[in-house]
């Protein structure tokens, strides 16, 4: 994969993430992941916990087309509760980088008044060029 960071000059880089990443190759496009296993059942109710479970789901999806995390381009999250969020970010920073390492894509996050599954705290989408 062919990939370059765009941050314009004349702004503060961010912490955490990307700008903007242009990128020549095959596109992946990730389907919203939450923080369930492959049973389908949460093991946690914590933030942290969650996010760390649905960076691995989208890291077992990108296995599947031969991709790694450093092929992702963009992560959108879905929180159901900016306080939380704040809250636990020293942990899903750790979490984040347990999973994905030291690469930062192009991300946004998104506070909705609730996900599909009860439980859920956290869902993620991801694009990645391979």
């Amino acid at each position: 994969m062919s990939h370059e960071i765009l941050q314009p000059p004349n702004r503060a880089r961010p912490r955490g993430y990307a700008s903007g990443i242009a990128a020549e190759g095959r596109q992946i496009f990730i389907s919203g992941q939450i923080g369930w296993n492959a049973e389908q059942h949460f093991a946690s109710d914590e933030l942290a916990a969650q996010v760390r479970q649905a960076l691995a789901n989208i890291v077992e999806v990108l296995a599947c087309a031969g991709a790694a995390p450093e092929h992702l381009v963009r992560l959108t999250w879905y929180v159901t509760s900016r306080e939380e969020y704040y809250a636990s970010i020293e942990g899903i920073g750790n979490a984040y980088r347990e999973v994905i390492g030291r690469h930062f894509p192009a991300m946004s996050v998104v506070v909705v008044a609730g996900l599909l599954e009860p439980r859920a705290k956290v869902e993620i989408e991801a694009t990645a060029v391979l």
